[in-house]
């Protein structure tokens, strides 16, 4: 029976493809009559033959849009590899990676595949002055921009006026860092701020020679960036040249900024007068939380210019005055209001040589128990300054009395008053430290007082023994510890041979450390080659002198130095 119906199959006659074609012709309906059946066939989700072509070509149009994105990735990809980084649609770093103008060029004719950038950061790249206009006539592609930073790119007038141009393509910016280009000073720079839009939150001009001019051309701007929270200007000390008008100005303009949580004005040669116009300002800064006015030692002797107004500063947590001069008058006037600064955490009058008759009243001026940082190094301070400081000790996160002879053979006072977990940083550079001094370190790191240690510099004290370094190493302890400097002093050197082997077995009980400095310690060929091999195989920095053939030339050079205090 099968054997016949597969004959009859056989002998049936074969239909060509025209019939085929033509019967299915046939069997197509009108579009009228196929109307009510595609409603019915839409609303059961089984879609007609007009609907799926169309979705076929949607879907092959979708598909060839993807495939052009893929290759327009593909190319930011492959450009950002040859640079040494890693491609991200949201974030550009390219700090640091040796970009030329060619670079740059390549960079703005890929801002088009990048729409959703928020942050781009091209500091650090010194080839590209006087080429920002290749990038800056492209950025309207990248207009949901967030944050620019443009820092030590010597940036010239040509490029400010082009970056001045393109700011009104990026209405979102939020922060605009050009710190350490020199040629943003010298008048551009009211034409480069006075395009930016009111999101501004942070502008950042660090070491950028501004002038007086620019003092008042940025006052200017202020009234317009309401949401302006940090302003750092630091480094520029002809801010306050021609009588200091810029810089009232300025100071004066800041009450228009209410927002404003950070203030940074460090190294701009500011003088008493400033003070007043600046104090005059404070009242209308209630958000203000850091300020810095360290390195302007022009304030000497005018700092009750400004402390009246401090008051004001109610929510102020950090305070930085070092180097300034202070005289005793001016430390007597910042007394008087601390007990008005409630939430200060951080206080800054180091390298201030008057600072060290005054450690007791300000330790009894500030709320101790929520203090994280008062530095008193290069403060000259004297046995019973060097006693009140121990009352502050337990609270502190940053204990740095380096330069201060008297430390040494009294460091026990200090580390016995520190608590368990507590300390983050111990900086005791050049402070005269003897051999026990070291042995009672290591009697408190092994009580756990130093586990949550992160930097521990004990540079320029070459007074201590073989003893003491040993003591510390083999002690323990110090299992959070990131960075250490044993470092001597430039024109000495000693042998580390005797300790060299306690740091090379208490190296895998650090595990966090990052940075090793031991400058001036000199050891055997192969005793270097064994801790040199140590650091690399724990991924350590590694600081020290150059190897036996460079040592004569380093030494000469060493010679020449002389410590700062």
């Amino acid at each position: 029976m099968d054997s016949a119906d597969g004959q009859r199959g056989r002998d049936a006659p074969r239909r060509s493809p025209l019939d085929i074609i033509m019967s299915q012709i046939r069997r197509k309906r009108t579009a009228s009559d196929r109307k009510p059946l595609g409603r019915f066939l839409s609303r059961t989700g089984i879609p007609e033959d007009g609907e799926s072509e169309g979705r076929e070509e949607r879907a092959q149009s979708s598909g060839a849009a993807e495939d052009e994105r893929d290759v327009s990735w593909g190319r930011v990809c492959v450009f950002l590899q040859r640079l040494g980084k890693k491609a991200d649609s949201r974030s550009l770093s390219l700090a640091h990676c040796d970009v030329t103008a060619t670079d740059l060029l390549e960079l703005a004719t890929l801002l088009q595949f990048l729409p959703q950038l928020e942050e781009m950061d091209v500091s650090w790249n010194e080839l590209i002055g006087g080429c920002l206009h290749a990038l800056t006539s492209h950025l309207h592609h990248v207009g949901g921009i967030r944050t620019l930073r443009l820092c030590s790119c010597r940036l010239n007038a040509d490029d400010v006026t082009a970056l001045g141009e393109a700011l009104g393509c990026v209405p979102h910016l939020e922060v605009l860092d050009l710190s350490w280009n020199g040629g943003v000073g010298g008048g551009g720079l009211q034409g480069l701020l006075g395009k930016v839009y009111p999101p501004l939150r942070e502008i950042r001009l660090v070491s950028c020679q501004l002038s007086a001019a620019d003092a008042t051309a940025l006052g200017g701007v202020l009234s317009s960036l309401p949401r302006l929270s940090v302003l750092d200007v630091s480094c520029n000390p002809h801010l306050s040249q021609d009588g200091g008008g810029g810089f009232s100005d300025l100071a004066a303009s800041l009450s228009h900024a209410t927002s404003l949580t950070t203030l940074r004005l460090q190294a701009c040669g500011l003088s008493t007068d400033g003070l007043d116009a600046l104090g005059g300002s404070l009242r209308y800064l209630p958000s203000v939380r850091e300020m810095d006015l360290s390195c302007n030692k022009g304030l000497s002797g005018g700092l009750d210019h400004l402390t009246f107004h401090l008051a004001h500063l109610t929510h102020l947590e950090s305070l930085d005055l070092h180097l300034c001069c202070l005289t005793h008058t001016d430390l007597e006037a910042l007394i008087q209001v601390l007990p008005s600064l409630t939430a200060l955490t951080e206080l800054n009058v180091s390298s201030n040589k008057e600072a060290g008759a005054s450690v007791h009243a300000l330790v009894s001026a500030l709320p101790l128990t929520q203090m994280k940082r008062l530095p008193l190094n290069s403060c000259s301070l004297s046995e019973e300054s060097f006693t009140a400081l121990a009352l502050a000790v337990p609270f502190l996160r940053t204990v740095d009395v380096s330069w201060c002879k008297v430390v040494g053979g009294r460091v026990a006072l200090l580390l016995d008053a520190l608590q368990p977990s507590v300390v983050l940083e111990l900086r005791l550079s050049s402070c005269d430290l003897s051999t026990d001094d070291l042995r009672h370190l290591a009697v408190v790191c092994r009580r756990g007082c130093m586990s949550s240690l992160l930097v521990l510099d004990l540079s320029y004290n070459g007074s201590v023994g073989d003893d003491g370094w040993s003591a510390l190493f083999e002690a323990g302890g110090l299992g959070s510890l990131e960075d250490v400097d044993l470092s001597l002093r430039p024109s000495t050197s000693a042998s580390c041979s005797a300790w060299l082997p306690a740091l090379h077995r208490a190296l895998p009980r650090l595990p966090a450390l990052t940075r090793l400095a031991m400058q001036r310690w000199t050891m055997g060929s192969r005793e270097r080659q064994q801790l040199c091999h140590s650091a690399r195989k724990r991924n350590v920095l590694l600081e020290r002198d150059p190897d036996f053939k460079d040592a004569a030339s380093s030494c000469q050079t060493a010679n020449q130095e002389s410590p700062e205090e």
